[in-house]
């Protein structure tokens, strides 16, 4: 089965290389080859393909939180109080140079905002509550959950059905 990635097609053998490399992207070219059945030159290039076309935006090492020292998770909902295209785009830039901001989604319906925010612990993020969203203007609201258990993480990008 093939889909369509913007510019390029995205096959079977393309889907199996993705998956293994988010199973483990510090596979040699060798041994994803092996696991992905295909020969070394042909993993290269496709993985190098898929690289290109931007399907693949990084590789990375994803460290537990608690090995440097980031105890306290906070999930936010920020909701500005004017939501013109300048506006939302002066808040991303904002918050997107910001280390303990790990993802920000703009959504619909309810908050202009989800934040996923990682600090030290509660004094870290009432500092960095005030200095990103209280010295913000625009900021109308914003509703912090604060987690208590890490139930499930898993950055992959599942398959369609």
């Amino acid at each position: 089965m093939q889909y369509s990635c913007g510019m390029i097609d995205i096959d079977t053998t393309d889907r199996r290389l993705l998956d293994l490399l988010q199973t483990d992207a510090s596979l040699t070219n060798q041994a994803l080859a092996e696991r992905a059945g295909i020969s070394p030159a042909t993993c290269l290039r496709r993985v190098r393909r898929l690289v290109e076309a931007g399907v693949i935006e990084r590789q990375i090492a994803i460290v537990a939180p608690h090995a440097l020292g980031t105890r306290l998770t906070a999930i936010l909902e920020v909701t500005l109080d004017a939501q013109s295209a300048e506006a939302l785009a002066a808040f991303e830039a904002q918050v997107a140079p910001e280390p303990s901001v790990q993802q920000c989604y703009r959504v619909s319906t309810g908050p202009d905002f989800v934040l996923v925010v990682l600090v030290a612990d509660m004094v870290a993020y009432h500092d960095f509550a005030h200095r990103v969203l209280t010295a913000a203007a625009n900021v109308r609201n914003v509703r912090a959950f604060f987690v208590v258990k890490r139930s499930k993480f898993e950055p992959r990008v599942p398959p369609l059905a």
